[in-house]
């Protein structure tokens, strides 16, 4: 009974996680969408749901683990947490530290790049920019300096782990960078609906590469990997179809996706360096975080109805 209650809080987390941290990815795909005939909407949303989760969530989670745990071979790489091999349990836990520290490194920066350079709303809808973008550089320098310097002394594979993370941030993060000009060109100048098909699928796979490395937070199984942020996926594509326009009233969900990022990254790195955290505690984290800010969310919607109607009046 025990076991069951874990698998659906942490499919459940898992799915909020995604669903949150892919607004962005909805927005964009919504305002693509608009410029597209029937018969090609129709073909991304029910062909292109097949690609995000069996290929994109499906293949990345699962090649993360083969390669982090070489010596199981692709099927025992997937069903590894439904083995009761004790040699396949050995694996699996003496490669997680090396696994989480990396996606831990990679989702403290995706933080810190998003709290000092991302316009960003954080008290009473007043949005903050840093301009200054050699601050990011400055800090996330800092960390990784300090993530070097205590795992070299531990496991010096652990260490080029770290490496790897952040180098792994800097790609995707020069893909999010060129997606905003990108979709502005799509929906500006004449494209083929083939070729914005194939830049929503290539966007698609870059955003979830956030939700793939902050999924191993929650658990190390793959099976339940695809679950969770399948389920997420599908829902993006919901929002994507339904009413956009709603979702972006939402102003602190991003701040939610974010501040749940910061807190899995920490969790991911302590486990990194050996301390083992209860698995409730990602998913029970994120539902707080996210919780709060769709309460914010909520009440600034309701103030500025009030707003309205009373200046209406």
């Amino acid at each position: 009974m025990i076991a069951i209650f874990s698998i659906i809080l942490i499919v459940l987390g898992l799915c909020l996680f995604e669903t949150v941290n892919s607004i962005d990815n909805a927005i964009i795909n919504a305002q693509v969408l608009s410029t597209m005939r029937k018969k090609y909407r129709r073909w991304f949303l029910i062909w292109g749901i097949i690609f995000a989760v069996f290929v994109v969530r499906g293949l990345l989670p699962w090649i993360i683990v083969w390669v982090t745990n070489p010596s199981l071979g692709p099927i025992k790489a997937f069903t590894a947490a439904f083995s009761n091999n004790p040699e396949v349990i050995q694996a699996i836990e003496l490669s997680s530290p090396i696994l989480l520290m990396g996606g831990g490194v990679f989702l403290l920066f995706l933080f810190i790049h998003w709290f000092i350079i991302e316009r960003k709303f954080i008290f009473k809808g007043k949005e903050i920019l840093f301009k200054r973008k050699i601050w990011f550089f400055i800090i996330a320098f800092l960390f990784l300096v300090l993530i070097i310097f205590f795992t070299i002394r531990i496991n010096p594979v652990i260490t080029i782990s770290a490496i790897i993370g952040s180098l792994v941030f800097s790609i995707s993060q020069g893909f999010k960078h060129n997606a905003e000009r990108t979709q502005k060109s799509l929906t500006r100048k004449r494209f083929s609906d083939v070729s914005k098909i194939l830049y929503l699928e290539v966007l698609d796979a870059s955003f979830s590469i956030d939700g793939v490395l902050g999924a191993f937070a929650f658990t190390l199984s793959v099976p339940l990997i695809i679950l969770g942020n399948g389920l997420g996926a599908f829902v993006v594509r919901q929002f994507t179809v339904g009413n956009i326009d709603r979702i972006k009233k939402y102003i602190y969900l991003k701040n939610g996706a974010m501040y749940s990022i910061l807190f899995l990254g920490i969790i991911m790195i302590m486990n990194g360096f050996g301390f083992d955290a209860p698995e409730w505690l990602s998913p029970v984290v994120t539902f707080l975080i996210v919780g709060y800010f769709y309460y914010k969310s909520k009440r600034h919607i309701k103030v500025q109805e009030l707003k309205r109607a009373f200046g209406k009046k």
